[in-house]
């Protein structure tokens, strides 16, 4: 039936298995090779019933994300449901491992649905801003009522198989609950074929024969209750950048109020109507953007070096989070510090950790004993040399750090790897302490690192492939996104956050306040100010990269000073009671503060500058071409490797708001020839802020657009 589909019959039972590795999306092939399956099955004069499996790992991911804003092609997925749902003989799907999106969408429109005990089943296509396109609005209120149907769709997320069949969503469960939670294998793909055909028999035996959902409406006899139900969960939805979740609402009334033809027609309507919008075409990208990240060029055959045991040189705030995220990976962890007083902070701070995880349900206590029996405190360098990973996770001061490079250098066992989590310094003089220039690469931790899924791997010139091969490799078994960056001062993410807040200071000076600011970029989808987060994460830090930056800096760069005056008044941000807000007991995430204020007044006045005007618009705009222009800037320097990694940098590694895809997506978006011009204005402000990139301008000629270069 096709390389991605089998169809076989043995005893009465036809039996249909989607083979598309890894995760069954259904392409075109797989959706043509299912539709001559199922005509195969309907017309055999020996199946009385069919199952539809999938090989390998689970049932079916749902739909292939690269065909959307692509040429149609048969049978749309909506039509092989339907055409599903019509067979005159029972037909049973048989889920193991995940039949997420329009996946179990087409296990809605199956007759009777089976799982194993240790599946998932979810419509999530919400994340994706859009809906599910192929009955998924209209079955599922059918089977489940509305309030579950609505929660699963408007939330995206999955639901484990005994939950599900509470729910109604799922018939039949087969395995047993100690494979429960492990990943679907070869044991339970057989279990759940043989259970699947025992069931099918079983209905034959019992002469019940198809029952298509469509025709279900014993959940939705209360119209009043349902109603109510709808009209909660649109209320939900009023503000959502994305239309999805109030489509989805839409939908799930139409599965009331119009016959089950047309009200199909008006899911895929709004389907097309979401697929089309700005947020999701944002959403789509994020999604991409992750997946594609981990793809480092030169990589192919190159063998990891092995990691099991991982030494961190520091166990402040950043390495205290570095560690309990190598713990919850399972790694053996050994944390230094300078003396037992630090050393006792150190692991003060990794308990506090786990003790906020366990106040949340997070963690139980046999979980985390079993962690904890993996961690080694020391007070010296020395239990560090036997590491095979070992991460310098020290204050950001690059003669400590490099005083530490020489050390581990000598000491650490050859072949093991030496990352530093600097955010700025220069990881090629780093690597050079160390004498071991192959065996050094930077591994930028966000704070905190143990929830911060970003993860900049910072390629150095000499690191060798096969440790960048093991930071990736490290990244994925921490549950982390790893993008490749070279070596830059403030390599991808830092970067464009100063080139946002550069921009954000301009305005500041002209004669925006911060509070203007901050609301501006709110309203545009962060979830704070870029002087909100200043404050949180205290002001003397960018402060101490300026001073660091002061003896290179171009005389001629224009250069705003309110912070340095701000830092040196003391006003350090909440740590200090006062930064861009002021700080009390009665108010802790802060108030707008007129003492600020009149310190930017007076040093307007002091330089001569007359307050302008400026609004919303205007800022939000600037920031965004700020981000996109030194963007640009990183992919012409080799950097970044992708527009799109760019993205997810931002994305994870700063709140930028995901339906917006990120600042390179937003170039795209918003025309690259409208973006050149808003910059070539610019420039003669700021040169060094605003010139646009010869990048862009390469793009433009050749009418492409920076997705071209995410291959």
């Amino acid at each position: 039936m096709g390389e991605t589909v089998s169809f076989d019959v043995a005893d009465g039972i036809a039996l249909i298995t989607l083979d598309n590795p890894p995760v069954n999306a259904l392409g075109a092939a797989m959706r043509q090779g299912l539709e001559r399956a199922m005509r195969a099955a309907t017309a055999h004069p020996a199946a009385q019933a069919v199952v539809i499996i999938g090989a390998g790992r689970g049932f079916s991911a749902g739909a292939d994300i690269a065909e959307f804003g692509q040429p149609a092609q048969a049978p749309a997925l909506p039509d092989l449901c339907n055409l599903i749902e019509a067979c005159p003989k029972p037909v049973i799907a048989a889920i193991h491992g995940v039949a997420l999106g329009g996946g179990y969408e087409l296990a809605l429109a199956a007759h009777y649905r089976v799982a194993h005990v240790a599946a998932r089943i979810g419509l999530p296509e919400v994340t994706l801003g859009i809906i599910p396109g192929a009955g998924g609005t209209q079955r599922t209120p059918r089977l489940a009522g509305p309030v579950v149907a609505l929660e699963l769709m408007t939330k995206g997320l999955p639901l484990p198989a005994r939950r599900a069949a509470d729910l109604g969503l799922l018939d039949h469960l087969v395995g047993s609950a100690e494979g429960e939670g492990d990943s679907a294998g070869q044991g339970e793909a057989d279990a759940l074929r043989a259970g699947a055909i025992a069931y099918a028999k079983d209905l034959l035996a019992k002469g019940r024969g198809p029952r298509p959902t469509r025709q279900i409406t014993g959940r939705m006899g209360d119209v009043l209750a349902y109603e109510t139900a709808v009209e909660r969960f649109r209320e939900r939805a009023r503000g959502n950048p994305s239309p999805a979740p109030g489509k989805i609402a839409d939908c799930v009334e139409a599965a009331l109020l119009l016959p089950p033809d047309a009200a199909m027609s008006f899911e895929r309507t709004a389907f097309e109507d979401c697929l089309a919008s700005p947020a999701s075409a944002g959403l789509r990208h994020a999604f991409m953007a992750e997946r594609r990240a981990a793809k480092f060029p030169g990589l192919a055959g190159i063998t990891p070096r092995p990691v099991q045991t991982i030494g961190i040189a520091g166990g402040g705030m950043m390495g205290a989070g570095i560690a309990v995220a190598c713990l919850d990976a399972g790694f053996k962890v050994t944390v230094s510090e300078v003396n037992a007083l630090e050393m006792g902070h150190a692991e003060d701070r990794i308990v506090a950790i786990y003790g906020r995880a366990l106040s949340r349900g997070k963690l139980d206590e046999a979980a985390l004993t079993g962690r904890l029996s993996r961690l080694t405190m020391c007070d010296s360098l020395s239990p560090l040399v036997d590491s095979d990973l070992v991460i310098e996770a020290i204050s950001e001061d690059m003669t400590a750090k490099s005083d530490l490079f020489a050390i581990l250098g000598e000491a650490v066992r050859p072949g093991a790897i030496l990352a530093t989590n600097t955010s700025y310094l220069d990881v090629n003089a780093l690597a050079r302490q160390s004498g071991r220039l192959a065996d050094v690469i930077g591994l930028h931790f966000f704070s905190p690192a143990h929830r911060q899924r970003l993860l900049e791997v910072v390629v150095a010139d000499h690191s060798a492939p096969e440790v960048v091969a093991s930071a990736v490799a490290l990244a994925r078994k921490l549950g982390k996104i790893p993008i490749r960056s070279g070596v830059s001062d403030g390599f991808i993410a830092n970067r464009v956050l100063s080139a946002y807040r550069t921009a954000a200071d301009h305005l500041l000076e002209e004669g925006a306040t911060p509070y203007q600011i901050d609301a501006a970029m709110r309203d545009f989808g962060f979830a704070m100010g870029p002087y909100q987060v200043l404050d949180m994460v205290g002001l003397d830090i960018s402060w101490a990269r300026r001073k660091r930056l002061e003896a290179s800096r171009d005389p001629a760069e224009r250069y705003v000073a309110i912070g340095d005056l701000m830092c040196r008044a003391g006003r350090l941000g909440q740590k200090a009671g006062r930064g861009y807000y002021r700080y009390t007991r009665s108010a802790p995430r802060g108030v707008e503060d007129p003492a600020l204020l009149a310190l930017i007044e007076s040093y307007r006045a002091e330089h001569g500058i007359t307050a302008r005007h400026v609004t919303g618009d205007e800022i939000s705009r600037r920031c965004l071409l700020a981000m996109i222009a030194e963007g640009a800037r990183l992919l012409d320097e080799g950097v970044a490797q992708r527009p799109s990694d760019i993205d997810v940098a931002m994305l994870h590694g700063f709140g930028f708001p995901r339906w917006r895809g990120g600042p390179m997506k937003q170039a795209d978006l918003q025309g690259l020839l409208q973006v050149h011009n808003a910059l070539v204005k610019l420039t003669p402000e700021a040169p060094f802020l605003w010139q646009p990139s010869p990048i862009l301008k390469e793009l433009i000629k050749n009418g492409e657009r920076f997705d071209t270069l995410n291959g």
